[in-house]
């Protein structure tokens, strides 16, 4: 199998300078829910037909899908034109190729595979669906399972556009045969363009045989504007939940919770009200994260706690029991097993030992201004409040530091460590001093 993905339209509904497919839905662009539909069927190739924005569009795949190849459509003249750019791509691909768009992105995977089971009996599959209001969408002309044609709207007559059963866009075939009869479609139509859609009146001309599939009309939702876009994040969201609800995840409100395309949550996880997840986020069972938390590219470990008011950032690895408690921001650090966090810190390119307690307002200052260093504080360590951990430094095992504390050198093992300057008491010189300052504002108000 091959799949053939078009994302080379503009998308001028949208009223954006992004190309429509790099629009987020979950978390994702849109390109990457048809990249993971068509990853159930294990593709051996992948031709992304790129065009608007094509420089963009190919760096994101590149990205989601580093194996995939690129092509451009320099002229927009229909979809039929489009994946005959791939044939190059093709050349030679023993197999099927199955044509996806960049900008619909419920289509699912057990979909996609009842279409390539469908193959094994028909030359040409089509997916298709009856429509509550057909409108704009071409229709499928059907004998029986046997697929005669497909009409465009603007060219279909009064009896045609009385049929409801539409047409999606997605089609099957042998890559080979596919781009045999691509070639031999013309534009004599309404939009004088290329359409994909007449490949199977072309099929049946040479004694091929073409089906469709249907499935439910919300599965074949396209985007093309900012509307269509809200309301397609507000169904994935729905389905997202319902989702983690029938897998065993706790939500007390779960209409404040918004996942990503792959946020993978164990069951008997809590989630409270009002979090939001990230790409790229793993929550083993029993983990509980806490209202008004924000996690992506990380992963909790189970009985972790997370929150409230957590951030997670990429590279985050919460160990088992461990707890990361309210204003506290976690990058590119692995927290040890029952470590705990509470309080008001930032802990970035660093390593905490199984069982650390790190104080209120710890940082571990990781930034040069250049380059980033690493922090490494070892198990049954006690880090005092208000510690700013200068790296690349080393705190041993059950070792302390003062409260107050800079730490610019490693720590040994079971140490206590100050780093804070002596205090000095001055008598009577407050008063003084906020008499004098008093002073000074009347008189300059005077």
């Amino acid at each position: 199998m091959a799949l053939v993905i078009l994302a080379a339209g503009q998308g001028t509904r949208m009223n954006s300078d992004r190309p429509k497919p790099l629009h987020t839905l979950g978390g994702v662009p849109l390109i990457a829910h048809a990249l993971a539909a068509g990853a159930a069927l294990d593709p051996s190739r992948i031709v992304v037909v790129t065009g608007h924005g094509a420089e963009a569009v190919e760096a994101a795949v590149a990205d989601l899908a580093p194996f995939a190849i690129c092509v451009r459509q320099t002229e927009q003249l229909g979809t039929g034109h489009a994946v005959l750019q791939a044939a190059e791509a093709l050349e030679g691909f023993e197999g099927d190729a199955l044509v996806l768009y960049a900008d619909t992105p419920f289509i699912r995977a057990e979909t996609l595979t009842t279409m390539q089971a469908a193959r094994a009996a028909h030359d040409i599959v089509v997916l298709g669906f009856e429509a509550a209001d057909p409108g704009r969408y071409g229709r499928l002309i059907l004998q029986g399972d046997r697929l005669e044609r497909i009409v465009e709207a603007k060219d279909a007559t009064p009896g045609e556009l009385a049929v409801t059963t539409c047409n999606s866009g997605l089609l099957a075939a042998d890559a080979a045969t596919m781009m045999r009869l691509l070639r031999a479609v013309g534009n004599d139509n309404a939009s004088g363009e290329y359409y994909l859609t007449d490949l199977p009146a072309l099929a049946q001309a040479e004694g091929l045989s073409a089906t469709a599939i249907l499935c439910p009309e919300a599965e074949t939702l396209g985007i093309n504007s900012r509307a269509e876009l809200a309301a397609a994040e507000a169904a994935f969201q729905a389905m997202k939940r319902a989702e983690m609800i029938e897998t065993g995840v706790a939500m007390q409100a779960p209409e404040t919770v918004f996942f990503a395309l792959d946020t993978w949550v164990g069951r008997d996880a809590e989630i409270e009200p009002h979090v939001i997840f990230g790409p790229e986020v793993t929550v083993e069972s029993g983990a509980r994260i806490r209202a008004f938390s924000h996690l992506e590219g990380c992963h909790v470990s189970a009985g972790a706690v997370i929150g409230p008011y957590a951030r997670l950032r990429p590279g985050a690895e919460i160990g088992n029991d461990a707890r990361i408690g309210n204003f506290v921001e976690v990058k590119s650090a692995e927290i040890g097993e029952g470590a705990k966090v509470n309080h008001l810190s930032y802990i970035g390119d660093a390593e905490i030992g199984e069982g650390t307690n790190v104080g209120a307002g710890t940082v571990t200052c990781n930034y040069d201004g250049v380059m980033k260093h690493r922090t490494i504080v070892g198990r049954g360590a006690f880090i005092g409040s208000d510690t700013m951990l200068v790296a690349p430094v080393t705190v041993g095992d059950r070792a302390m530091t003062a409260s107050g504390s800079v730490i610019t050198e490693d720590v040994p093992e079971g140490a206590l460590a100050l780093g804070r300057a002596k205090q000095v008491n001055k008598p009577g010189l407050a008063v003084r001093l906020m008499e004098r300052l008093r002073a000074i504002k009347a008189g300059r108000k005077g």
